[in-house]
């Protein structure tokens, strides 16, 4: 006699244990790691304030370049009816120009070594660097702005005018007539990142 064939017992159905034991509980370690795209605000914020700093400081390479290479500005002082007048030296000059140039120049050249320096640090972007950038490059040009104010010459015209005597050429005070040149910085540095970023950036991964 032959035994009475049995039917095998049914497979286990594993998939409920399979997808339990995919996703780990919460707290466990692992848990959250995909929760997040990047380094997360904290470390982005900390960064972009670094880069705020950073930035800001290269203002003061921006002031004594400005200081340095910016043309000077003749007058020449006179005394009429006892009081004392000032005059451009060359009244068709052109320094008054060149020294907002100058600031223009520097400030451009300035934001596009900044914005290549982020970048090459932290290629990955974010709002916070940009922002951080901009800000970083408005605080160095003002920073550079008044420095040159404070290394250029005397403020005082008419007290200056007095002190080298009648007839004597001077050199007016450094001052940026066109406010707006504080902007080169700035715009010049986030133009840059852009596309920088938009070449060379890290690209998403495609959808399966």
């Amino acid at each position: 006699m032959t035994a009475p064939l049995t039917p095998p017992p049914p497979p286990h159905d594993h998939s409920a244990h399979q997808v339990w034991q995919a996703s780990p509980p919460a707290g466990a370690p692992g848990a959250g790691a995909y929760e997040q795209d990047g380094p997360g605000m904290k470390t982005e914020l900390r960064e972009a304030a670094v880069i705020t700093v950073a930035v800001a400081l290269g203002g003061v390479l921006l002031g004594l370049l400005w200081w340095w290479l910016a043309p000077h500005v003749p007058l020449v002082g006179a005394e009429v009816d006892r009081s004392w007048v000032v005059y451009l030296k060359d009244t068709e000059g052109e320094q008054a120009a060149g020294v907002d140039g100058t600031f223009t120049l520097l400030a451009l050249a300035l934001g596009l070594v900044s914005a290549v320096a982020v970048f090459l640090w932290r290629r990955r972007g974010g709002v916070p660097l940009v922002v951080a950038l901009g800000l970083g490059g408005l605080l160095g040009s003002v920073l550079a702005w008044r420095l040159g104010v404070w290394l250029g010459p005397e403020s005082d015209v008419l007290a200056h005018a007095k002190a080298v005597g009648k007839g004597v050429t001077f050199s007016a005070p450094l001052k940026l007539g066109a406010k707006g040149a504080l902007l080169a910085w700035p715009l010049a540095a986030l133009l840059v990142h852009l596309g920088l970023m938009a070449l060379f950036g890290p690209r998403d991964p495609e959808a399966p």
